[in-house]
């Protein structure tokens, strides 16, 4: 089958394509997967740049969707023809994450889904909402559960609250999707005026342009009368964490969920202790979250907004495309 695989030292010119032998037919409790798509988030950038260590030959790629080609004995939750969709996290099932749940994430602790062909035990992967394709499908493994949880698993987002989102990458673009079903007002911030269109047209009630307005906390502490919003999904990190807990309201919610703008650096902890805040760092979700936003997905007939198809022999250059920020919602790899 084929495959891409980093060399060593990783880097994008390392990918290189990879014939590799078939993984064969399941055993008890595994499912064969022929793998139709993957999806492109900054965690794959960070592995295959070498940000994040990982093994020479190692295979990238968290996000895996296809069809169920065979079943082993015992397997009840899968028949051949079925559509699923992998897990960032396949050994967190639900509640807390366990401590040794990284050691596993494909693409990162062992090999990811950048291949034609996977078998894995059954609990891998969950189903695909309704209707879905395999490239929609994939979009919701890390994308999708990280502004899912954001929002209602560590939030408490409902009708009335006021959300901000920051850019329009994929967790971005689901966050704005996912508030806006659940009744809530959302506050966009790009660098881009097209992008912020095209942000409006997806629902956003307020926009910032942050290179017009450096101190956008305060513009969306504006925006809200003063009061301040109930959860910034933060991407930036370090860099923009001060600007959203100015916009944040007394004991509001901050979602750690990106160092796009810096791993480290310092904390106006004055501010975070004055206002009461809550930052809370989050990676991705467990198993129970990923069939809850499944049928969140399912009965708010939401569908993501895919901006560019690549196919997986170009894997380098749909990461290129990706750093260039050229891309509004989620990238697609087809397999």
């Amino acid at each position: 089958m084929k495959a891409m695989r980093l060399g060593a030292p990783s880097s994008l010119d390392s990918l290189a394509v990879a014939t590799l032998a078939d993984p064969g037919d399941p055993g008890p409790g595994e499912i064969r997967v022929r793998l139709a798509a993957s999806s492109l988030n900054f965690h794959d950038f960070a592995v295959v740049a070498g940000m994040i260590p990982t093994a020479a030959g190692r295979i990238p790629m968290s996000d895996g969707a296809g069809t169920v080609e065979a079943v082993g004995e015992g397997v009840t939750d899968y028949r051949v023809g079925d559509p699923v969709v992998s897990l960032f996290f396949p050994e967190w099932n639900d509640g807390a994450p366990p401590a040794s749940a990284f050691a596993k994430v494909p693409g990162d602790g062992i090999d990811g889904y950048a291949r034609e062909v996977v078998v894995t035990p059954q609990h891998w992967f969950t189903r695909v909402p309704q209707g879905w394709s395999a490239a929609e499908a994939a979009t919701l493994t890390c994308a999708g559960l990280t502004a899912w949880r954001a929002l209602f698993v560590d939030g408490a987002t409902r009708p009335g609250s006021t959300v901000l989102i920051q850019g329009s990458g994929g967790v971005s673009v689901f966050a704005l999707q996912f508030a806006k079903a659940a009744g809530a007002k959302v506050i966009a911030t790009s660098s881009s005026d097209a992008k912020l269109d095209k942000l409006k047209t997806l629902g956003a009630d307020e926009l910032i342009n942050y290179k017009e307005e450096p101190k956008w906390g305060a513009k969306a502490l504006e925006l809200t009368g003063g009061r301040g919003v109930d959860t910034v999904v933060e991407i930036g990190g370090a860099g923009t964490l001060d600007q959203s807990m100015v916009a944040a309201r007394v004991g509001g919610h901050v979602a750690l969920i990106g160092v796009l703008a810096g791993i480290a650096g310092p904390v106006q902890t004055a501010l975070l202790m004055g206002k009461n805040l809550r930052v809370q760092g989050l990676t991705v979700g467990s198993r129970a979250q990923q069939l809850a936003l499944i049928d969140g997905v399912e009965t708010n007939g939401i569908r993501p907004v895919i901006s560019d198809h690549f196919p997986l022999e170009r894997l380098g250059d749909a990461f290129r495309h990706q750093i260039a920020n050229a891309h509004f919602g989620k990238i697609v790899v087809d397999i």
